[in-house]
């Protein structure tokens, strides 16, 4: 991932096939779609990693030129419009495969906050400022701000410590509202013009995971009112049926809940109750299966997409690992749960992370 990072960082995923035509790029290349979140992965999995493991052979040149370029490339994204040569245009397509305005996405104005072109579901951002992913690139600049820090890179550390602060600021001030109903919320998207979306998909980073991801707790009044708008037909895509109530997405069929998401809502949970209500949807809903799937219909859990969907497999044992009390060292899962009363494991594949990392 990291070599990849620093031949096309601008790219969602890679293969040695050209798909379309109006791609003229790498063979290595798979799309060219933009996604904040693509971005913040990486640097997530180098920092838990080392957490896990204390393993400083992480702490390398490369580490460097990879945290390097996701900062410029977070820095041009602060003003889209005035400083991007980024755009992306697929012909023959549904809307939410492509941008508009010729590639260049939905117009937006400065705000402190990093643009994205693209959802984590891939279908294409409404307004430019997806706050979740934003959310995340806070968190993850503190973990890159830690790693900078251990390598004694410390202007790099400063300057992404001034760009959290800025993606952290423009997150309060343009990326929540008061609702009539929920009170104060954080919405989905905004254009930081004025105009903003309000839902949450199923896909990570989303809204619901705000805890899971480590920006809040799951006791924050502005997340706890998010979350009842969330879990709300309020929602656009959250969906109730015979087996199964949650949240979906758009990128799959109405009245489609997503594994993924039910595990997310399971780990950020507080009460025990829901909790339990979340372990019985996943028992009723594999499909005589066993496995996790994409999206399945909440009446007919054996309609469903992908057969095989490893992230929703890995969220639900996440979830599963979590209730019984084992957690990622240093994650925000862990974080979040380690006042609970009682021994706590973790997983753990080499030495303790040193005092202070």
């Amino acid at each position: 991932m990291a070599i990849f990072l620093l031949i096309k960082p601008s790219n969602i995923g890679f293969n040695n096939l050209f798909l379309y035509k109006v791609l003229t790029i790498r063979p290595l290349v798979w799309e060219r779609k933009y996604e904040l979140d693509s971005l913040c992965y990486p640097i997530q999995l180098a920092y838990l990693y080392w957490k896990a493991t204390g393993d400083d052979s992480v702490l390398q040149p490369t580490l460097k030129q990879v945290l390097e370029t996701i900062y410029r490339i977070w820095k041009i994204e602060q003003d889209h419009e005035a400083k991007s040569s980024y755009s992306f245009e697929r012909d023959d397509c549904r809307v939410s495969d492509t941008l508009l305005r010729k590639g260049k996405g939905g117009y937006s104005v400065p705000t402190g906050m990093t643009w994205s072109g693209f959802r984590p579901s891939d279908d294409a951002c409404l307004y430019g400022y997806l706050i979740p992913a934003n959310m995340f690139a806070v968190v993850v600049s503190n973990y890159a701000v830690e790693l900078l820090t251990a390598m004694e890179e410390i202007k790099l550390a400063e300057q992404f410590r001034e760009l959290e602060a800025d993606i952290r600021q423009g997150i309060e001030q343009y990326g929540k509202m008061d609702h009539p109903v929920y009170g104060e919320i954080y919405v989905y998207e905004t254009d930081g013009n004025g105009r903003v979306n309000l839902m949450d998909d199923a896909n990570v980073p989303s809204l619901l995971a705000i805890p899971y991801l480590g920006y809040t707790t799951a006791d924050d009044p502005v997340y706890h009112n998010t979350r009842r708008f969330i879990l709300s037909r309020d929602n656009p895509y959250y969906y109730e049926g015979s087996y199964a109530k949650g949240v979906g997405s758009p990128h799959t069929p109405d009245h489609y809940v997503w594994h993924i998401s039910l595990a997310i809502q399971g780990m950020t949970a507080i009460d025990s109750k829901e909790k339990r209500q979340i372990v019985a949807m996943f028992k009723q809903t594999h499909a005589d299966t066993y496995f996790m799937h994409e999206g399945f219909d909440v009446d007919r859990p054996k309609q469903y997409t992908r057969s095989w969907f490893a992230w929703a497999n890995s969220m639900f044992s996440e979830f599963l690992l979590s209730e019984a009390g084992i957690y990622v060292p240093g994650s925000p899962l862990e974080n979040m749960k380690n006042n609970k009363a009682g021994d706590r494991h973790v997983l753990s594949t080499g030495k303790a992370a040193k005092p202070n990392q």
